[in-house]
């Protein structure tokens, strides 16, 4: 991928990241204190466990991208964070950070191949997948959220309980 190409993709996903993260915020926001530890089955994650899988995900795929290359995931909690408010604060100062930094990366730095396993794509390609990953956990966490007697926030529509206008 060349430079251009790589600014090109870059500033097409900055709108689209931005709005991905604040549909996220809404949704791990919905779900109940008192309920984080719902799962649909025994196999399936907790929705706090998911909550943080999407948050440390995204952090760590925007640490691999500044950082040129990622290290082995570490799906691991903080001790800090114990409560759904705790992944909110901790999702919401870690993004706009690693947000603000990878924003100003060059296109030089987005065009650079970066090995992940099985592939080799441009660091740029990435945030693609990033956008994926959340929007797939995401719909998994959506459809906890009303057996667990809360309501669904607006993902990229309307919803029974928050319909949309537009």
């Amino acid at each position: 991928m060349q430079p251009d190409q790589a600014r090109y993709v870059r500033d097409l996903f900055i709108p689209v990241v931005e709005s991905e993260f604040e549909t996220t915020l809404r949704l791990i926001a919905a779900i109940p204190e008192e309920s984080k530890g719902y799962r649909p089955d025994p196999k399936a994650r907790s929705a706090f466990e998911l909550a943080w899988h999407i948050a440390g995900s995204e952090i760590w795929l925007m640490d691999g991208i500044l950082n040129g290359g990622f290290v082995p995931a570490q799906d691991r909690l903080p001790s800090e964070v114990e409560t759904v408010a705790d992944v909110l604060e901790w999702y919401d100062e870690n993004f706009r950070d690693r947000w603000k930094k990878l924003k100003s990366l060059s296109a030089e730095h987005l065009s650079k191949t970066m090995p992940f396993g099985v592939s080799d794509y441009p660091a740029i390609a990435y945030l693609s997948f990033l956008t994926r990953h959340t929007a797939h956990h995401r719909g998994q966490l959506s459809t906890y959220l009303r057996p667990m007697g809360t309501k669904v926030p607006s993902i990229y529509g309307g919803t029974a309980d928050e319909p949309w206008d537009g």
